[in-house]
């Protein structure tokens, strides 16, 4: 009968290192919640939901850090083994030239350019389907902003909304 190899213990492994990114933010969590002050069960402080949030993400943690150590991992490298870099980095940029444009052009003129540009590059969907959404989606939610909740929105240079 044969023992199962135990995996060697790796500095790069990334499930470690990201469980103990874990730990390091549940113990802030922690600390956060005791420096609000707890209260009690009957008389919760503002701190209570954190401290006892951060409880979990540290248990949470632990475990992920002791699966890692007792079962291996894969390393750093592994993870973005053929990755596509392509869409999110569209994304990326497309979201920061709508920061830009949409206290100059305001929320409709620069947000239907930018569903169309979602719908038909990032997730290729037909135009048929594209501009309808692009157009009335933003629509929807500027009616529901504006009339509704009547909440300010960036109407731009050109006055539109």
């Amino acid at each position: 009968m044969t023992t199962p190899a135990r995996p060697t213990f790796r500095f790069n492994n990334s499930e470690l290192w990201g469980g103990v990114l874990g730990l390091a933010l549940g113990i802030f969590v922690i600390r956060a919640g005791l420096h609000l002050k707890l209260g009690s069960i009957n008389d919760p402080g503002s701190g209570y939901v954190l401290f006892y949030t951060g409880i979990l993400m540290c248990l949470f943690a632990a475990s992920i850090i002791v699966a890692a150590v007792t079962e291996g991992g894969p390393t750093f490298a592994s993870r973005w083994d053929g990755a596509r870099w392509t869409k999110p980095v569209v994304i990326i940029a497309a979201l920061m030239v709508y920061s830009v444009a949409l206290d100059q052009l305001g929320f409709l003129v620069s947000t239907i350019p930018l569903m169309l540009l979602l719908l038909r590059a990032i997730d290729p969907v037909r135009w048929t389907l594209a501009v309808p959404l692009a157009v009335l989606a933003p629509l929807g939610v500027w009616w529901v902003l504006k009339r509704g909740l009547l909440i300010q929105l960036p109407s731009g240079m050109f006055e539109i909304g």
